[in-house]
């Protein structure tokens, strides 16, 4: 069946109008429940709002969702943020975009205190040991996930293996190359339009839900048609509130560091999560030493287990740095490292909203044209090279965590290739992934003793 051709137990009609109480519980309950890193939230989305609610219909659905994967930021929580901003205006979208965080930065607060404070104990060090050779398999999982859709031709190829060479061989910054790609695509366009005409199609709609709240061709409201007023007034009011954070973070030397360096994280974000963190491990742990490698990894192994967005491991190096720069003194480290854990994540997604709030109708009107999406599609490329080094990098961290001049880890080299088939060809979920690794590396550290690992 078709949306062309509706089935007759479709509804007749659309759904009643929606309130924004009605909207904020569903937010709510969304950013308590959205596992699975984007692809999972985007799928939960849609079955929800699509499928079951029928707020948006699918072609509308999925524009929005090519509109929020031209930005730098985490799609999925873009995407939140324009829907709820297409139903209930400024104050909808801001509501959509902060209940897809507000619930993963406090479970991640908690986890980080957990982390600091029993870490050393036999039992959680012995989980973190298993889950770190998973998340190796993650990495490399991203990268081949990734890597399918946009290495699509040689010339895509060559820009991935010319930013892993960059990036490996020559350290080069991950926003050097995030530039030298855009270029490479808006020139190269010109010349050879067919190499970028990849895209970020999601597929065609599928079949009809029955009529939408908001429709195929439901027309659009007048606060998202575009208008220089309102861009202006929410530019001025995303520069102000900028400031002001800024000013509060000067109290602290490492805060002003912090907002800073996550407001220029923010956007470089083209990619996901992952295609940053190599950006996030070059500022937090080679230049501001907030803290080790090995905690990075730790770091992003909470990431993976708590919902809401992959970039939200931010947070916890925020909490990480906080504490252990005693932003508010030794007697207050729990105070201090959720400080700065919650400094960190406001100036992490910030940019999201203004880029909805203000840049949705100009955007949405562009999309699809070649030289907006030739860009798009040569830094996607891109960031397949930068992730498959940072897959390196957590294998090197976890198979000789003494350096490659200690012993070898054999059990971690188990775990993470077991892990690596379970994702790549039985597509196991990342929290069964988890739980079985954690699981492996507590049953390891028992039989094998503390020394496991090195």
């Amino acid at each position: 069946m078709s949306a062309a051709e509706p089935d007759a137990g479709l509804p007749a009609g659309p759904p009643p109008a929606v309130s924004l109480a009605e909207a904020v519980r569903f937010w709510l309950q969304l950013g308590f429940v959205s596992f699975g890193g984007p692809a999972g939230q985007i799928a939960l989305m849609h079955q929800e709002l699509v499928e079951r609610r029928r707020w948006i219909s699918e072609q509308r659905f999925l524009h929005a969702l090519n509109y929020c994967m031209v930005l730098p930021g985490p799609e999925a929580q873009q995407l939140a943020t324009y829907i709820g901003w297409l139903m209930h205006r400024s104050w909808g979208g801001i509501i959509a975009g902060a209940l897809f965080v507000l619930p993963s930065l406090l479970i991640l607060i908690l986890l980080s205190w957990i982390y600091l404070r029993f870490g050393s104990l036999p039992l959680v060090a012995g989980i973190f040991y298993g889950i770190k050779p998973a998340v190796t398999a993650l990495v490399l999982q991203a990268a081949h996930r990734i890597g399918s859709r946009a290495l699509k031709n040689r010339w895509m190829w060559g820009i991935a293996a010319a930013s892993f060479v960059a990036i490996f061989a020559f350290q080069a910054p991950f926003p050097a190359i995030v530039a030298a790609a855009a270029l490479i695509g808006h020139f190269g366009a010109r010349v050879a339009p067919e190499v970028f005409a990849i895209g970020g199609g999601h597929g065609a709609a599928k079949a009809g839900y029955g009529p939408a709240l908001i429709d195929d061709h439901s027309p659009t409201p007048a606060h998202a048609r575009f208008s220089r007023a309102q861009l202006a007034r929410v530019l001025g009011i995303g520069l102000a509130l900028w400031v002001t954070a800024m000013g509060l973070a000067s109290q602290a030397e490492v805060l002003t560091a912090m907002a800073w360096f996550f407001t220029k994280a923010a956007l470089l974000t083209f990619g996901g999560a992952y295609a940053v963190l190599p950006y996030v491990y070059q500022g937090a742990v080679e230049q501001q030493q907030w803290l080790s490698g090995a905690q990075m990894i730790d770091g992003l192994a909470l990431g993976e287990t708590t919902p809401g967005p992959l970039i939200m491991v931010v947070a916890f190096v925020g909490f990480v740095g906080g504490w252990t720069r005693q932003v508010l003194g030794p007697d207050a480290l729990l105070l201090g490292g959720a400080l700065a854990a919650s400094v960190v994540t406001f100036f992490t997604f910030l940019p999201s909203f203004v880029f909805i709030l203000a840049g949705g109708p100009l955007v949405e009107a562009s999309h699809g044209k070649l030289a907006w999406t030739a860009p798009l599609s040569a830094i996607t490329a891109a960031v397949v090279g930068v992730i498959l080094n940072l897959a390196l990098f957590f294998a090197w961290h976890v198979l000789w965590p003494q350096g490659f001049g200690g012993r070898f880890d054999g059990v971690s080299a188990v775990i993470a290739v077991a892990a690596a088939v379970a994702l790549l060809r039985w597509k196991v979920g990342v929290l069964p992934l988890l739980a079985g690794c954690a699981t492996a590396g507590l049953v390891a550290r028992l039989v094998m003793g503390p020394a496991t690992g090195g």
